[in-house]
Order: C-alpha cells, then structure tokens, then sequence
C-alpha cells in the first residue's frame, strides 16, 4: 500500500533544463508560508541532486523523491525563519575563457563536468571527466586534495553545489566555472 503524500502546493517543472527547476523551485518556496511542502514535478534526471543540494545549502528541508517512470517528484518543507541559513554562492569562481586558458597551459589540472551523461555525451570539453552531481561525493576519493580542480556544469548551478561539497570535504584548489557549458565557445568532443 502506497501512502499518498499531502501536500500544499504543487510545481509543474516538467521539460524543463537545469537550471530552470529549481529557479522555479526557489521562487515557489519563497511563496510558501513555514511548514508547507511543495512537490515538484519534473523530468531533468539532475534535477534531484540540484533540489536536494539547494535545500541543504539553504535550510529547507528536503524530504525526498518519488520516481514514476520518467516522472520525478521532489518534495520540499518551507523552513521557519531561525531553520533558514542565507544560501551561499562559492566565492572561488573562473570564467570559461579563464579555464580555456588553464586548459592550454599544459599544467597539471582537472576538471569534472557534473552535468547528466546525455548532457556529457552530446559535448563536453576535451579530457573533461563526466562524475553527475548525484554520483560526486561517492566518488571523491579518485582526487587529489590539494589538485587544481575545476568544476563545470550547464549554467554554473550544480557546479556551485559541487564545489561546496568538496570544500566540506578537504579539497583546497576548486573553482566553479561560472558560465558553465551553455555559453562555453573552447573545443569541444561530442558522441
């Protein structure tokens, strides 16, 4: 038997692309009065690490998702005003041609690509390792602590996520690619 989930208000954010969910996820919680739960309706895959790493990042409770086939449904709990932390942007950022730069150095860096694997597959940049955000902590030890890392996404959203996750957890030298791939012009490889 299937509990069915109360809930106050619902958002529709199916066919939308990070980072449209959870701009849409932030302006409905702002909405919300302390103590209502939202379900979010969406189809992006990466949509449930960005709702749930936004939650934690910014007090709200993230209570989980619900997959009916291709169907995602995040639920979130508005925090009360002493529950709520300011969401944090992380203060070490690059822009893409800056990376493009790093990138033709010849020095010794890495960079993780956090989108989706379809994201990945249709174009990513050369010697770029393709880890999605969901996949990222379980998969910090493969690095270098102190390494020269640079994390990018589609628009600079997961990316921010991911840089403060392993900020949290000892890597001194992460910087978040702030225009991300969406507006990245360098070489790129593709399926």
């Amino acid at each position: 038997m299937t509990l069915a989930i109360e809930v106050d208000h619902i958002l529709d954010a199916k066919g939308l692309a990070c980072p449209m969910p959870i701009v849409r996820t932030k302006k409905a919680v702002n909405n919300l009065k302390p103590g209502e739960v939202l379900e979010v309706q969406a189809t992006d895959q990466g949509s449930e690490a960005d709702i749930k790493a936004w939650a934690t990042s910014s007090g709200h409770h993230y209570l989980g998702t619900v997959t009916e086939g291709d169907l995602l449904k995040h639920y979130i709990r508005k925090a009360s005003e002493p529950e709520i932390v300011e969401e944090k942007s992380f203060p070490h950022v690059i822009n893409n041609d800056e990376l493009l730069e790093k990138a033709n150095s010849n020095k010794d860096i890495t960079i993780i690509d956090v989108r989706e694997p379809a994201e990945y597959k249709f174009s990513h940049i050369p010697g770029s390792i393709s880890i999605p955000f969901n996949e990222l902590e379980s998969r910090l030890t493969e690095f270098d602590k102190s390494g020269e890392i640079f994390i990018i996404c589609r628009s600079g959203n997961r990316s921010n996520f991911a840089c403060q996750l392993m900020e949290k957890q000892g890597f001194s030298n992460v910087k978040n690619v702030i225009q991300g791939m969406v507006q990245w012009s360098g070489p790129t490889e593709k399926i």
